[in-house]
């Protein structure tokens, strides 16, 4: 299992994005942080808030292997502190997650509109049947 978290600007709010890789799949969840986070704060957060977040479906990716060479860890620490940003599969599995969660908004909006629909329907009925009774 291999967690990492990437902080950076997306105007005009610090973002970071946790990737979750176990088995070959890819999870991501992004958090918005507004002001610049400083280092204690995001230790602060990921103790006590890591496990409420929601992590989007899980997507197949390839994971390599790396020599356990000190020198490459050095070299592969300073090129992930240059890059900023996130990766194709973790904008993809973000888009995923956020469709996912478009289609569950729109399923309960659409009954909440069949049942206001349907109790003004009975309210009319209500109304008509009253009318008909003549007082």
């Amino acid at each position: 299992m291999k967690v990492s978290l990437t902080v950076f600007f997306e105007d005009p709010f610090w973002v970071g994005v946790f990737e979750h890789i176990e088995d070959g799949k890819l999870s991501v969840c992004k958090v918005t942080f507004g002001a610049e986070p400083k280092e204690y704060e995001v230790w602060d957060f990921i103790l006590h808030h890591y496990y409420e977040l929601a992590f989007s479906p899980a997507i197949e990716t390839k994971t390599r292997q790396m020599a356990d060479n000190p020198k490459r860890r050095s070299r592969n620490v300073r090129k992930q502190l240059e890059n900023t940003g996130i990766g194709t599969k973790s904008q993809q599995a973000l888009q995923r997650q956020r469709e996912e969660i478009k289609t569950e908004r729109r399923q309960i909006s659409r009954k909440e509109r069949e049942a206001e629909d349907q109790r003004r329907f009975e309210m009319k009925q209500a109304k008509k049947k009253e009318k008909r009774r003549g007082h």
